[in-house]
């Protein structure tokens, strides 16, 4: 357990939606254990598409695995925000200085923020007010290439362990599929406007029965647009978007204000 207040490196939180086994989360390790103490609790399985799921039904389990190196990782047959908090509550007295969710296997832009575990995981360390970062690397594969991903994402790591973050912010950061030498740069940007245009396969079951896959395909709904994470993984860049845990959409407010909500000659909205 984390608990000495004497001075000390910083540590680290790592956590990922695609299990503790993933080949994603040991680079995501590689990444950041030059910076700090590093302690790993992340699903026993693949959550991918979890969202901010919690677990609320069953019990929750934290296991001490082995690894050859000083790493400490923890498996939870949870979510991953159910690690983020275990971790929180059970692991650390004092707070660990960063949260780092990843290297998720296949893209996080635009949209896919909000059906994302690991993006999940990362916004829950942002509740907490820590210093939090997604990382995702386009490509779906089993065991993709990670070595640009690693290099550049430590020195989002280091600004943001020298910088820090606001409270209520964190930074969703996706790598396209090139070779270090092939990455043009690194692009602060904007979210994407686009939606995932889902579609249900309809098949049977080899007794008749009938069910459903879920298929589809994202539909850019600005194409033509040069300030976003789309296109500047379309581009050769890697893509840093700032995300906020406030969804207020403060544009709204003085036009919602003056809506009729009355009844029996009752008014109901404040103005003040």
């Amino acid at each position: 357990m984390e608990n000495s207040t004497k001075e000390r490196r910083p540590v680290i939180l790592v956590t990922n939606d695609d299990g503790f086994r993933a080949s994603g989360i040991e680079a995501l390790i590689e990444m950041v254990k030059p910076f700090g103490r590093v302690i790993v609790v992340a699903p026993e399985e693949g959550n991918s598409g979890m969202s901010h799921a919690i677990t609320i039904k069953t019990p929750l389990r934290l296991k001490r695995r082995k690894r050859a190196d000083d790493v400490e990782l923890y498996s939870v047959n949870g979510t991953p925000v159910d690690c983020v908090k275990l971790a929180m509550n059970q692991l650390f007295q004092i707070p660990p200085d960063l949260i780092v969710s990843g290297i998720n296997h296949g893209s996080n832009s635009s949209v896919s923020i909000f059906y994302s575990g690991t993006m999940a995981a990362t916004i829950e360390g942002c509740l907490y007010n820590i210093p939090s970062i997604g990382f995702s690397l386009l490509d779906y594969s089993s065991n993709p290439d990670f070595s640009a991903a690693v290099q550049f994402g430590r020195v989002v790591v280091q600004n943001v362990l020298d910088n820090g973050l606001s409270n209520g912010t964190c930074l969703n950061v996706n790598f396209p599929v090139l070779k270090v030498d092939d990455i043009k740069g690194i692009k602060v940007c904007r979210q994407n406007s686009g939606i995932w245009k889902e579609e249900f396969d309809k098949r049977s079951d080899p007794r008749g029965q009938e069910y459903f896959w879920l298929t589809g395909y994202f539909h850019n709904n600005e194409p033509d647009a040069v300030d976003t994470d789309e296109w500047a993984l379309a581009n050769g860049y890697i893509s840093i978007v700032p995300i906020t845990i406030d969804l207020t959409r403060y544009q709204e407010l003085e036009r919602l204000k003056s809506w009729n909500f009355t009844i029996n000659d009752q008014k109901y909205v404040a103005k003040n």
